[in-house]
C-alpha cells in the first residue's frame, strides 16, 4: 500500500508540473493572441489549467470537477468554431482529452485527499461526450460533398481520330482531355489490378542538381511503343507490353545548382504522310518519317527517329535545335523548356520557363514556331514586345523577362489555334517597373494561330499579377451543349487561384461568367494594384476568407503559435498585396491548380479535378546589407529554388517565399490540403468532393491517416467509370469511381508519384502506367521507376 501511495504522489507531482507548464504556456500565448484580436480561448484555457494544477497540488477533488467543466466547455467551443471536422477538432481536443483521461486514472485520483466520486463522475461524462463528438466527426466530414454523377453519356460526340488503345500526346490528345475510351479496366474489376512490369531508368539526382529535381513525366504510347523522358531528359523507348528497353538517347545535360528546375514532363510525336504511305505499302518508312521531339533544360530541342532513336539529320543542326538563338542573357538553366511542345502537321510550337524572382536580366518568354521537318524558325510571339511578332536578327534580342509559358499548351486542329497558358514577367512579386507591354499578355490564356503565330485573342485571369498566379496547367478543349442542345467549343482554364475559366475557344469570350470583383488595396512602395480581379463562377476558391479558427497544428501548442502567426500577417482575403509586414497568400503560390490540369470526359460532359489548399507567406525585403541590389559574380546564375529568399535583383525589394508552416513544419491551415472532385459540365456544379492522401510518408510515424494532402500531377479518367491519380505527398497510385469518388484500389509506390498516369492497350490488354521518381522540393522520396499495372491474365 505504501508503494502505491508513493507512486500516486509522484504521479500527482508530475501531473501538477505538466498542468502548470501547459497553463503558463497557454496563458502567455493567449495574452499575446488576445492583443492581436484573436481568440480569448487560450488565455482562459491557461487560467483553467493553472487553477487545475493548484488544486491538484493541494490534493483537492475539485481539480477533477473543474477540469470536467473545462473539457466540456472546450469541446463545445471546438464544435462552435469548426463543426464536425475531425482533423480540425483534434488539435483542440487531443491534449485536453488525454490529460483528462490521465487524471481520471485511479493511480492519480486516489492521491487526492478528499472524496472524488462525484467529481470523477462529472469528468467521465465530459470524456465520454468528447469521444462521442470525435466518433461522430469521423463519419461526418463537413468539407466533403457526396453527390453522384450520371453514368450515361450526355449526347453523341465526334469520335477522336486517335486510336482507342494509344496515348500519343501528353494529355492523350493535344486537346488535353486526359480521358481514355478504354474500359477493359472498370469499376467492377479495378480492384484486381496487379503490377505487370517495372522499368528503372537509372536517372537519379546528382551533386550538381538543384533541390527542384522532379520526375513529372507522362509517357506517350504509339502502336507498340512507350516514349518517356527522365529528369535529366534522357529519352527511352520501351516495349509497351513488357517494359523492355528498345533504345535510349542521352542529350548529356550538364546541370548546376543554379538551375531552378531539372524536370521533363513529356515528349511530343509527329509523323509525316510518308509514314502512312509506307504502312499502306507495307514497307519500312524512311528515317524520321515518325519522330520524337525532346525538349532539354539547357535550352535545346532534339528530333529523333521514333523507330531507332537516331537523330534526324535534316532537322536543325543534325537533329539538335538551339533555342538560345537571339535570346537575351542566355545561359544554361535560365531558359528551360520543361513541357512537351505542341506539334501540328507544319509547326513545332515551343515555349519555356524563365527563372522566377532572380533579376530583371533574364531571358525572354518568347513563344516560337519552328518548321516541323527542318527546324527552321517560322514565327515568334514575344509577349513583352511592342510588336510581338518581331523576329530579331543579327545581334538583336527578344525582350528580356517577358511573360513566359512553361506549362503544357493545347491545340485545336480544326481552328488551327494553339492555346498557351502564360505567366507573369519576372520578378514576380513586385511590378512597379512593368511596362504596358509587359502587362498586356501576362497571367492569362493566349490563343495564337498555330501556322502564323498571329494573335487570335488573349484572356487575362489575373491583372497586374504580384502573387505568381500564372496559368499553371494545360488548358482542356471540349465541346459542351447548351440548354438547346447546340454544341459550343470551349476551353477550360484551371488557374492557381482555384478559378476554372470557361471560354469560347473561338473568341475568348467567357461562357461561364467571371465578373470583375473588388480586391484588397494598398500596394508596396512604388507599386500599384488592379482594383478588381476576375472571379469565375466555376471555382474551387474558398468562399470565405481564412480566419483564426482555420489555423491548425498537431497539438494545442503549435496551433496557438499558428494563430499568433496568422494574426501578425497581413491578410484580407485573396489578392492581399505583398508587404514588408509579411502577407498570407491564399490560395498560395503553389496554387489550387498546378501543371497537371483536369480530366474531361466529353461524352458524359463531366470533369475530374484535384484542387489544393495550402497557404504561402510572402514578405518583401527592402534593399540593404542582407539584400544587395546586385549579385556577387559567384552568385550570378540563379537561385536554384522557388522558395526561401528570392533576390529580385533590379527592383527595390527581394522577397521571402515559403509555405505557411508551424515551427514543427506542419501546415498552419487546417486540412484538407488536397481534394479530388467531379464537375457536371452541363450545370457547372461541383457534384462530389473528397479528401485524398495520407500522412504516411510525411509524419515521423507511418500513420495512414487520410487528411487530404497537397499534390502535383493530375487525374486521368476512362470509359470504365474509373479515374487514376498518384500526385499526393504519400507514395500511392489510386483508382476511384468517377460517379461518386469512392476509392476502389490503391498500389504502394517505391517513390513519390508526382506525375500524371496514362493508360493504353496493346495486344488486347489494357495497362495503367505511372512514373514514380519523386519530387525534390516537394519532399517525396526520389527514384527512377516506371511501373505498369494490368488485370491478371484469365486462367
Amino acid at each position: 500500500m505504501q508503494n502505491r501511495a508513493g507512486l500516486s504522489r509522484i504521479l500527482i507531482i508530475l501531473t501538477v508540473l505538466f498542468a502548470a507548464c501547459t497553463g503558463l504556456y497557454l496563458l502567455a500565448g493567449g495574452i499575446w493572441l488576445a492583443t492581436l484580436r484573436g481568440s480569448w480561448y487560450y488565455l482562459i484555457a491557461g487560467v483553467a489549467m493553472l487553477i487545475t494544477a493548484w488544486l491538484l497540488y493541494r490534493r483537492r477533488a475539485g481539480a477533477l470537477l473543474l477540469y470536467a467543466v473545462f473539457l466540456l466547455a472546450t469541446t463545445l467551443w471546438a464544435l462552435w468554431e469548426v463543426g464536425s471536422d475531425f482533423w480540425a477538432l483534434t488539435p483542440r481536443l487531443d491534449v485536453t482529452f488525454f490529460f483528462g483521461l490521465w487524471i481520471a486514472l485511479p493511480l492519480v485520483y486516489r492521491g487526492l485527499t478528499a472524496k472524488s466520486g462525484a467529481a470523477r463522475g462529472a469528468l467521465t461524462v465530459s470524456l465520454a461526450f468528447t469521444v462521442v463528438v470525435l466518433i461522430y466527426a469521423v463519419f461526418n466530414d463537413p468539407q466533403e460533398i457526396n453527390g453522384t454523377l450520371s453514368r450515361e453519356p450526355a449526347a453523341a460526340v465526334d469520335k477522336s481520330p486517335v486510336a482507342d488503345g494509344d496515348w500519343p500526346a501528353y494529355g492523350r490528345t493535344q486537346a488535353g482531355t486526359r480521358y481514355s475510351p478504354l474500359s477493359q479496366i472498370n469499376d467492377q474489376n479495378v480492384g484486381q489490378l496487379q503490377q505487370a512490369w517495372t522499368f528503372r531508368t537509372g536517372d537519379v539526382k546528382t551533386a550538381n542538381d538543384p533541390g527542384e529535381i522532379t520526375d513529372e513525366v507522362t509517357p506517350i504510347k504509339i502502336r507498340d511503343t512507350l516514349y518517356l523522358c527522365t529528369p535529366h531528359q534522357k529519352l527511352f523507348a520501351l516495349d509497351a507490353a513488357t517494359g523492355k528497353e528498345k533504345w535510349h538517347f542521352d542529350p548529356q545535360l550538364k546541370t548546376d545548382p543554379s538551375f531552378q528546375h531539372v524536370t521533363c514532363r513529356g515528349v511530343s510525336y509527329h509523323e509525316t504522310p510518308q509514314a502512312s504511305q509506307a504502312d499502306a505499302a507495307q514497307s519500312a518508312p524512311t528515317l524520321c518519317a515518325r519522330r520524337i521531339i525532346l525538349p532539354v533544360n539547357d535550352g535545346h530541342l532534339y528530333a529523333l527517329d521514333a523507330q531507332s532513336g537516331a537523330l534526324c539529320p535534316d532537322f536543325a543542326d543534325h537533329g539538335k535545335l538551339n533555342l538560345q538563338s537571339n535570346m537575351p542573357f542566355a545561359r544554361a538553366g535560365a531558359y528551360e523548356p520543361t513541357s512537351p511542345p505542341i506539334v501540328t502537321d507544319k509547326v513545332i510550337i515551343m515555349a519555356g520557363a524563365v527563372t522566377d524572382n532572380y533579376s530583371t536580366r533574364e531571358p525572354s518568354g518568347v513563344i516560337r514556331g519552328f518548321d516541323v521537318n527542318s527546324g527552321q524558325l517560322l514565327w515568334a510571339f514575344d509577349t513583352g514586345s511592342k510588336d510581338p511578332n518581331r523576329i530579331p536578327t543579327g545581334q538583336q534580342f527578344y525582350t528580356p523577362n517577358s511573360p513566359n509559358s512553361w506549362a503544357p499548351a493545347a491545340y485545336d486542329e480544326q481552328l488551327d489555334i494553339v492555346y498557351l497558358p502564360i505567366g507573369v514577367a519576372t520578378p514576380d512579386i513586385w511590378g512597379g517597373n512593368r511596362s504596358p507591354e509587359m502587362e498586356r499578355f501576362a497571367s492569362g490564356l493566349l490563343a495564337l494561330n498555330a501556322t502564323t503565330g498571329k494573335l487570335v485573342w488573349f484572356y487575362q485571369t489575373v491583372h497586374h499579377d504580384l502573387w505568381d498566379m500564372d496559368v499553371p496547367a494545360q488548358p482542356t478543349l471540349a465541346d459542351i451543349r447548351d440548354e438547346n442542345g447546340d454544341r459550343r467549343p470551349v476551353v477550360y482554364v484551371p488557374a492557381k487561384t482555384g478559378n476554372i475559366f470557361v471560354l469560347d475557344r473561338r473568341t475568348g469570350q467567357t461562357v461561364v461568367p467571371a465578373p470583375e470583383t473588388p480586391v484588397p488595396q494598398g500596394a508596396a512602395k512604388g507599386d500599384r494594384l488592379s482594383p478588381t480581379q476576375p472571379y469565375s463562377e466555376l471555382s474551387f476558391r474558398p468562399r470565405e476568407n481564412l480566419a483564426g479558427k482555420d489555423m491548425w497544428g498537431a497539438t494545442i501548442y503549435d496551433q496557438l503559435v499558428c494563430r499568433v502567426m496568422f494574426h501578425r500577417l497581413r491578410y484580407e482575403g485573396p489578392f492581399t498585396p505583398p508587404s514588408e509586414q509579411g502577407t498570407l497568400v491564399f490560395p498560395g503560390n503553389l496554387g489550387m491548380f498546378e501543371w497537371g490540369g483536369i480530366s474531361v470526359d466529353t461524352d458524359r460532359q463531366i470533369a475530374v479535378a484535384n484542387p489544393m489548399a495550402l497557404p504561402f507567406v510572402s514578405q518583401l525585403i527592402p534593399r540593404g546589407p542582407d539584400n544587395p541590389a546586385a549579385p556577387d559574380a559567384k552568385d550570378a546564375g540563379g537561385t536554384g529554388s522557388e522558395s526561401g529568399v528570392q533576390p529580385q535583383y533590379g527592383v527595390p525589394f527581394g522577397v521571402k517565399l515559403n509555405a505557411f508552416l508551424s515551427p514543427l513544419g506542419i501546415p498552419c491551415k487546417q486540412p484538407a490540403w488536397g481534394y479530388i472532385s467531379a464537375i457536371d459540365l452541363k450545370t457547372n456544379d461541383i457534384v462530389w468532393k473528397k479528401r485524398i492522401g495520407t500522412v504516411r510518408d510525411s509524419s515521423p510515424l507511418p500513420l495512414p491517416f487520410k487528411v487530404g494532402m497537397p499534390m502535383l500531377g493530375a487525374p486521368v479518367s476512362t470509359a470504365g467509370n474509373v479515374f487514376f491519380i498518384a500526385a499526393t505527398a504519400d507514395n500511392y497510385l489510386r483508382a476511384f469511381k468517377v460517379t461518386n469518388g469512392e476509392q476502389l484500389w490503391q498500389a504502394r509506390l517505391p517513390a513519390g508519384g508526382q506525375a500524371t498516369p496514362m493508360t493504353y492497350e496493346v495486344d488486347g490488354k489494357q495497362y495503367v502506367v505511372i512514373a514514380a521518381g519523386g519530387h525534390g522540393s516537394f519532399g517525396t522520396k526520389l527514384g527512377d521507376y516506371i511501373i505498369a499495372y494490368a488485370l491478371p491474365d484469365a486462367k
